[in-house]
């Protein structure tokens, strides 16, 4: 059998160096070299998508790998693609590091400099270790495969602008379509997910946030069924354990839940921390929730410039949703797009809170009523978004309808913490 190895070196000497000792490997096909590991995420995403069969049965991760840590992406890799096998490229073999790297997900390491003998070995017992996996994948293990979810990140301009709302309503459309959906409640400090679905439940994210290896049973049992058949993970009860949190749990926590759900939209607040940077840096889509007047289109700026110097998210990477539209406003979507740089969506949601009140205040958001002209925004919204058919997005419901970041904008976010906005009010 023919092992086919993907290398992962952002070094051009090094992968010069790795891919000569690999092409004298025997029945080995090696790939050409990515350089990031963004673009091994893409890659393996792209090959999970087309089938499980076309994912290389090893991958070599090179200590010097980045923007994401080497560690972190194996532990990304082993989640979202179990049945590959990855070994660490590194000069410290020392037993922190291999105990670390093993748990990990790593199934070996290789010494630099690089030796034939311990590559081929080390090779050989991952391929082997996929192939098993492999057979077990396809006598119907309930392990996780293939690329996962969309994950769609809902963050605030400031305090009242819609966030909540919104993260909801595109998550009940998105299960009405017929999706397995997952709605996460990242506003760790103030989060009111469960108050507008009428929830009490004692477990919360936090109860992941310790947890190494995040099994489909460990998920199971955090998060909360909703009688609309959205599966929600909640906010803790008690603000103050939100630093529980860490961006490193986050994204964990994210990637169990996209190799679970076919979409997951994360609440993230209006107020910025390790971990819902972390989530929105993982995002497929990242929505800033704006409405049409002076403070909040400022305080949207405010953010996606952030979000660009912690390099968390390009500006053109980002899109901006604007909340309680108004035609008579002078503030027009067209002109905040130019404001704050980023995409915008076709979709506006107008200003009816009129229409919200009964529902927000007895907690059943899901009871919006089908003519609502702000339910059918948003849910035409999830159909501008690719979350639900076209078919479906106005209509409430019918039939079934589908590395991102990089590690440095978390750690520049723990290290220049800063507020973007107020605690939610009004509309959520």
């Amino acid at each position: 059998m023919t092992t086919r190895i993907l290398p992962a070196v952002g070094d051009a000497d090094a992968a010069r160096s790795v891919v000569t000792l690999l092409s004298q490997l025997p029945d080995t096909e090696p790939a050409a070299p990515v350089g990031d590991s963004t673009q091994l995420l893409d890659t393996l995403a792209r090959l999970a998508g087309e089938s499980l069969d076309e994912l290389p049965e090893v991958v070599l991760v090179h200590e010097r790998i980045g923007p994401v840590p080497a560690l972190e992406l194996i532990r990304e890799v082993a989640l979202r693609f179990p049945a590959v096998g990855v070994v660490l490229i590194t000069a410290d073999i020392g037993p922190a590091l291999f105990s670390a790297a093993m748990d990990s997900g790593a199934r070996g390491i290789v010494a630099l400099p690089l030796s034939y003998e311990e590559l081929a070995s080390r090779v050989q017992a991952a391929a082997s270790w996929s192939v098993g996996v492999r057979r077990h994948l396809g006598s119907g293990g309930d392990v996780f495969t293939g690329p996962g979810g969309t994950v769609v990140t809902v963050t605030g301009a400031k305090g009242g602008v819609g966030t909540t709302v919104t993260a909801v309503q595109l998550a009940l459309a998105a299960r009405a379509s017929g999706r397995t959906v997952a709605l996460v409640d990242m506003d760790l400090q103030a989060g009111d997910v469960a108050s507008y679905l009428d929830v009490q439940f004692r477990r919360s994210i936090v109860d992941l946030a310790a947890i190494a290896d995040i099994s489909p049973r460990v998920l199971q049992d955090a998060v909360f069924n909703h009688q609309t058949g959205i599966a929600l993970l909640l906010a803790p009860g008690e603000g103050e354990r939100a630093e529980e949190v860490t961006d490193r749990a986050a994204r964990q926590i994210v990637s169990g839940l996209r190799n679970r759900y076919q979409v997951v939209i994360i609440d993230c607040g209006t107020q910025m921390n390790g971990a819902n940077a972390a989530a929105v840096e993982m995002a497929d889509i990242a929505l800033l929730v704006t409405t049409p007047d002076v403070i909040a289109v400022r305080s949207a700026k405010r953010i996606v410039r952030m979000w660009d110097r912690l390099q968390i998210r390009k500006a053109e990477e980002t899109t901006a949703l604007v909340n309680k539209f108004n035609r008579s406003t002078e503030i027009q979507p067209a002109l905040i797009q130019k404001i704050i740089g980023t995409k915008i969506t076709r979709t506006a949601v107008p200003a009816n809170f009129k229409e919200l009140q009964p529902v927000v205040d007895a907690g059943q958001m899901q009871d919006l009523d089908a003519k609502s002209t702000v339910k059918q925004a948003l849910w035409g919204l999830a159909g501008e978004l690719g979350l639900v058919k076209a078919l479906d997005a106005a209509g409430g419901g019918g039939r079934p309808g589908r590395a991102r970041g990089n590690e440095r904008g978390a750690v520049g976010f723990r290290r220049r913490r800063s507020g973007t906005g107020e605690s939610s009010e009004g509309e959520g």
